[in-house]
């Protein structure tokens, strides 16, 4: 193409014939053109009138923004002290807590690379963190501290320093507590070295559903394009009045710690964190805060829809202007029910990888929501291609293919595994996201299923996604997932997990019958097992490796 034309792309659906390429029609985001500038510095220089940044749920202490910033210092400096530089690795296990920020911001701020874990896997999962993170010290509450004790990493106590404890009883790894940093006096002129946006802020590992778990790397640009994605999109530039969050996602997980651990800090709003996920909390925290955002994954936005009455009765939700569902797009019927029961709080949806740190696609208004099952338009800045996983072409509007991605947000790759980044992105900066979409007319994405997830049913492709929501159209089934089930004959058959209403008796040959008489032959369910619950992951997805695990184990 002659450099001098310039492409010509279609207003309404973002998709240029030329190159192939979907561009957002969102307004691109303001990037810092410094170049040497961390994620600390960039949110700690934003102008904000707000007052208190965050409040634990359960006790009700609380920090001001002042408080936080001048906490981060103290804890740099100390980190500094104990002679932690720029890229040293530092693993942070820890449920929510207010105190998290702080952990993560001053590691950031030297130059150090913050490493999270969930503070549910197991210790020899989080050793195998260790091993391929290799940090050079850790921060961990009492709780948690027998999970990485015998790793013989130095480590951080989470707590208020207490002087009559006598810490080396506990561990003798034990090196100081975080109480103890925070009230450390910083030095007047501290020596930092250098960092530069392109430099690693974050090392999270992505869930591994697709695969063993790998470490992403994110750099400080990725973060600050995440922050100024967060800012635009809930339109936090422009708000006179404090906004309060409400913090229901893992803070260990690219959402939380990008949005909630630290993005937020930058719009002056509070954020109210809950240490574990309690309905019966996080709705009592929204009445007595007047909480204005409530993120959500979907399994908790259907129990507010099918409780609403006996919620309204017992909260004050009059405050609650929108809740934000990620993990997987919201059926009609969900978002129906939900704008019948909470007429005045706004649905808006979100679509992203630990690979993107967090971003990907948005519903920015009711109106974007109500395109029903869409993941929502690309976020700012963002390109997409479609691409057929079969020949590599890419693909125009209302085609389904391997949804790609380009933008400021996109990893720099996988910590330490060259293969597994060359497969994932290519060296023009496409990001291969394993998900099958289609972006339509308008420019809305919609998400078919997992590219790898496919049932492969005598060489005919079965999406998981589209039985899991036929299953969901019976009125007594609560929850459902799909996975492939080996056979000799036919390759693989669609096997459904199911979970039963109380009270019902349905049997594994009237759900077979119900999705028979809805779908072609190749697509229908040949295998049945009833279970209390679907696994899933902390952002709603449905963990079918470890079904599949569960199902073949019997072979």
């Amino acid at each position: 193409m002659d450099p001098k034309i310039l492409p010509t792309i279609d207003p309404r659906s973002g998709f240029c014939r030329e190159n192939s390429i979907f561009s957002s029609k969102r307004k691109p985001i303001p990037l810092p053109s410094n170049e040497s500038l961390d994620v600390t510095t960039f949110i700690s220089s934003r102008a904000h009138s707000g007052k208190i940044a965050f409040i634990d749920a359960s006790s009700g202490r609380h920090l001001t923004f002042s408080q936080v910033w001048s906490a981060v210092d103290s804890v740099a400096s100390s980190l500094s002290d104990m002679g932690i530089r720029k890229s040293h690795v530092i693993l942070l296990l820890s449920p929510n807590s207010i105190f998290f920020p702080i952990v993560c911001l001053s590691v950031m701020s030297l130059g150090a690379i913050i490493t999270t874990t969930n503070p549910l896997n197991t210790t020899s999962e989080i050793s195998k963190q260790i091993s391929d993170s290799k940090p050079v010290l850790a921060f961990t509450t009492r709780a948690l501290l027998p999970k990485i004790d015998k790793s013989n990493l130095k480590i951080v106590l989470i707590e208020d320093h207490d002087d009559n404890v006598n810490y080396s009883k506990l561990s003798p790894n034990i090196v100081a507590s975080l109480g103890e940093m925070m009230m450390k006096e910083t030095k007047p002129i501290r020596v930092k070295e250098r960092v530069n946006q392109d430099d690693i802020a974050t090392l999270l590992y992505s869930s591994g559903t697709t695969g063993a778990s790998k470490g992403v790397i994110s750099s400080h640009r990725n973060i600050i394009a995440m922050v100024q994605t967060i800012l635009c999109r809930f339109n936090l530039e422009d708000h006179k009045f404090e906004q309060k969050f409400i913090c229901t996602v893992p803070m260990f997980h690219i959402y939380g710690l990008a949005a909630f651990a630290t993005g937020l800090l930058a719009s002056g709003s509070t954020i109210i964190v809950l240490s574990k996920f309690e309905m019966d909390e996080m709705l009592s925290c929204i009445s007595k805060y007047k909480a204005t955002y409530l993120p959500l994954v979907p399994p908790i936005l259907v129990a507010m829809v099918n409780n609403a009455n006996r919620i309204k009765a017992k909260y004050n939700l009059s405050s609650l202007q929108s809740v934000l569902s990620g993990g997987a797009p919201l059926s009609k019927e969900v978002i129906e029910g939900f704008m019948e029961k909470y007429p005045t709080v706004t649905i808006l949806q979100g679509y992203g990888l630990t690979e993107s740190t967090g971003v990907g696609a948005s519903t920015d208004s009711l109106e974007e929501s109500r395109r029903y099952g869409t993941a929502g338009m690309l976020s700012p800045s963002m390109e997409a291609k479609i691409v057929d996983p079969d020949t590599g072409a890419a693909l125009p509007v209302n085609r389904t293919g391997e949804l790609w991605l380009r933008g400021p947000t996109i990893m720099k790759g996988y910590f330490s595994n060259v293969e597994a980044t060359a497969s994932t992105l290519d060296s023009h900066g496409w990001l291969r996201t394993g998900d099958l979409c289609y972006i339509d007319d308008d420019g809305f994405i919609f998400v078919v299923d997992r590219l790898k997830e496919l049932i492969k049913y005598k060489g005919y492709q079965v999406p998981p996604a589209e039985l899991e929501a036929l299953l969901l159209s019976h009125p007594e089934i609560v929850d459902a997932a799909v996975i492939p089930f080996p056979d000799k004959e036919v390759g693989q058959f669609p096997m459904a997990y199911v979970v039963r209403k109380d009270g019902s008796n349905l049997s594994e040959t009237s759900i077979m019958d119900f999705v028979a008489g809805q779908v072609a032959p190749y697509k229908r369910i040949r295998r049945v097992t009833f279970v209390a619950s679907i696994p899933k992951n902390p952002s709603g997805k449905i963990l079918r490796k470890d079904l599949i695990k569960l199902a073949t184990s019997k072979l």
